[in-house]
């Protein structure tokens, strides 16, 4: 009997530890898409350009690229892991708008 114990108790210290490894790669993923996402965004607004683009213009580019903007009466929001950032749109300025933390 104790062959078999101790044969099981192997298997599941195995078992256990995939799990483990399972969940903590997983993590891992979750904290670097969040960090790309916020890089992605402020990437995507300075290497875009049009002095025109106002702040209906800005969401629905925004929303087409999988963004979750809204726009608002003189700027647009995009929420990204919790976290709300503030889009003005610039104009004549490099980039399409200048993007602050609106909330956490």
């Amino acid at each position: 009997m104790t062959r078999k114990t101790g044969f099981y108790n192997r298997v599941n210290l195995h078992i256990l530890t995939l799990i483990l490894f399972f969940l903590i790669s997983q993590s891992f993923i979750a904290l670097s898409s969040a960090a790309a996402d916020n890089s992605a965004l402020t990437n995507f607004i300075s290497q875009n350009e049009d002095p025109r683009m106002g702040v209906k213009d800005l969401a629905f580019f925004l929303v087409t690229h999988d963004f979750d903007a809204f726009p608002k009466k003189d700027h647009v929001e995009v929420q990204i892991d919790g976290t709300v950032y503030k889009l003005v749109p610039n104009g004549q300025y490099p980039g399409l708008a200048n993007v602050t933390v609106a909330s956490l």
